[in-house]
């Protein structure tokens, strides 16, 4: 890892009306655009399913690496996240994130310590802890036969 600050720059393009196109050094453009519930047209990333995506995949990649840490092996990871976004105090805001995970072990996995891993991965993922919006998770391990 490189030492801190780290520095993220995204630029957009944009016209009257129609899609804003995200773009990053050495990533692939992104066509965004506002989501159904706020008059859009519902087929593109908004910024609302972006901000859930990046609360989801950064509690997968915090799991990932806090396994390869702790050498604790599993065969897959599935999981889905909702954002419920509400009007508090007159202000739009998400206010909760529930991370729904099924995890996939070797029979003989340690469950507990599988557990506690999924509960520290949503503790430490960088993008929920820098939101006010409460990240809940709900796991499910199975074991392979």
């Amino acid at each position: 890892m490189r030492d801190f600050p780290h520095h993220y720059l995204v630029t957009a393009s944009a016209e009257f009306e129609g899609n804003v196109a995200l773009k990053s050094d050495d990533v692939p453009e992104l066509v965004t655009a506002l989501p159904e519930e706020f008059s859009g047209p519902g087929n593109q990333w908004s910024p609302e399913t972006l901000l859930t995506g990046a609360v989801l995949t950064g509690f997968i990649f915090t799991f990932r690496t806090i396994s390869h840490s702790t050498g604790l092996e599993w065969s897959s990871l599935n999981c889905s996240a909702e954002g419920v976004l509400e009007r508090v105090e007159r202000v739009n805001r998400f206010t909760s994130f529930t991370i729904r995970a099924t995890l996939t072990a070797p029979a003989d996995a340690d469950i507990p310590r599988l557990e506690n891993m999924l509960e520290k991965a949503k503790a430490a993922c960088l993008v929920a802890q820098s939101l006010l919006a409460e990240t809940h998770l709900e796991t499910d391990i199975i074991t392979e036969n």
